[in-house]
């Protein structure tokens, strides 16, 4: 039986569902939106390259057939979508989705992502620059990371440091912009009335499930659709190809690994890259209501978490 989504004149909801890479996310959206009379919104920032769709876990084509799915497939590799493009597309999407009287699910990963639609982030509106990006680029990572810390300390300290190309986009927001990013990232909470949904369970299990997840990738052809990419002329060093699986395997081409190697390498950096979306979606976070997907029945208790959330 499908639910019809409230139609007076309430605040519009937004249902989001979170949680790590693995914990099935994409199985539930499903379930909630065909439950629901609801369309998928993604907030997965690899979704959005078109052929690259093993790799990134992309649901099938007879799963977007069957709900309507949106911000998949909208660049290509060699393109970059921007986090504030991505905030304005989102609103957009999710406001005619309401219009339409369905419900939205917001369904991804990518904390920032997430983030920056939920809690409605203040993003400056300042275009890459490629000229400083290069010479910034030149300082190397740790030097980068510095820089931004004597500049911005609010905005290095919600950056990991290790992700150089985060700490390179603040200096050049900094640096153009004149003052801090932290200072031009105010928030302003959208009108929507949200309910988040986190998927987890405890480490040994996920890391089990992203192994068996990595393997059905390399089963499915994921060395094939690389090489598809790279015949198609998309080079190594393009932001998308830094993507969990592409970017090992792009050293197992080059000869810098084997492929066992490889392998064992998107192993190992999924389930880092696992424990790093804990810290944008905290278990102690209030606003989520957390389910452990090794509980039998869980899907019913946040089928019955909704109704009543839609019903109020």
């Amino acid at each position: 039986m499908v639910t019809a989504v409230p139609t007076d004149a309430g605040t519009p909801p937004l249902l989001v569902l979170v949680g790590p890479t693995a914990s099935g996310k994409t199985g539930l959206s499903l379930e909630l939106a065909g439950r629901f009379a609801g369309e998928i919104v993604s907030a997965d920032s690899r979704l959005f390259y078109q052929g690259m769709d093993i790799g990134t876990a992309k649901p099938s084509p007879a799963e977007r057939a069957a709900i309507p799915h949106h911000l998949i497939d909208i660049t290509r590799p060699g393109q970059t979508i921007t986090l504030g493009e991505y905030q304005q597309r989102a609103y957009t999407t999710i406001h005619a989705i309401q219009q339409r009287g369905r419900l939205p699910i917001l369904v991804g990963g990518t904390g920032q992502y997430v983030k920056a639609v939920v809690e409605g982030w203040g993003i400056p509106r300042i275009p890459p620059q490629p000229r400083l990006r290069h010479a910034l680029a030149q300082l190397g990572g740790d030097e980068a990371a510095r820089w931004l810390r004597l500049l911005d300390p609010a905005g290095a300290a919600r950056i990991d440091p290790r992700n150089t190309r985060r700490v390179i986009r603040a200096l050049e927001v900094t640096l153009i912009a004149g003052r801090p990013i932290s200072q031009l990232q105010r928030k302003q909470p959208p009108p929507y009335r949200i309910l988040t949904i986190g998927l987890t369970c405890d480490r040994e299990t996920l890391y089990t499930r992203i192994d068996q997840r990595v393997e059905a990738m390399m089963a499915a052809g994921l060395l094939d659709e690389l090489r598809q990419l790279q015949a198609a002329g998309y080079d190594r060093r393009l932001p998308s190809m830094s993507s969990l699986g592409y970017q090992q395997l792009w050293a197992y081409l080059a000869g810098e690994l084997t492929l066992a190697e490889a392998v064992e390498r998107i192993k190992f950096e999924t389930h880092r890259f696992a424990r790093q979306q804990y810290t944008w979606f905290r278990l102690d976070d209030p606003t989520i209501h957390w389910f452990d997907i090794t509980r039998p029945g869980y899907p019913s208790h946040i089928v019955e978490l909704v109704t009543g959330w839609l019903a109020t």
